[in-house]
Order: structure tokens, then C-alpha cells, then sequence
């Protein structure tokens, strides 16, 4: 299972690499914004496969505010 969504996950890195390169080249107002179009569906279907497959979010601790931080330090 973990093989198909990586096939997948690269898949779709890939088809982001390409249309990334074909809005680098000379392109009509249509088919621009369909390649535009196609890049953000594929850009949202690669976060929502990526999510799925890796659920796990990394979050920072609780920063002290700055004004806190500059008080300790006299």
C-alpha cells in the first residue's frame, strides 16, 4: 500500500514539475490558464494524499512572547 501512494505522491510531484516548465514557455491565454488551472488541482490533490499518507504534524512548543523574553534577561 505505502508503495502505491508514493508511485502516486511522485506521480504528482511529477505532473507539478511539468506544468511548472510548460508556464515557462510561450502559451496562448487559454492554454495558460488551463496549465495554471491543472497545476492547482494537482498541487491540492499531492497535499491531500500527503496528508493522508503521512497524518503526523510536527508543531513547535508554546513561544514565550518577546516582551516576557526581554524581561528575564535584565
Amino acid at each position: 500500500m505505502l508503495d502505491q501512494d508514493l508511485a502516486r505522491l511522485r506521480a504528482h510531484r511529477n505532473n507539478l514539475s511539468r506544468y511548472r516548465r510548460l508556464l515557462k514557455t510561450k502559451l496562448s491565454d487559454i492554454e495558460r490558464r488551463f496549465v495554471e488551472r491543472r497545476l492547482a488541482e494537482e498541487q491540492t490533490a499531492l497535499e491531500a494524499l500527503a496528508a493522508d499518507v503521512f497524518p503526523i504534524a510536527f508543531t513547535l512548543p508554546n513561544q514565550p512572547p518577546a516582551s516576557a523574553a526581554q524581561g528575564a534577561e535584565r
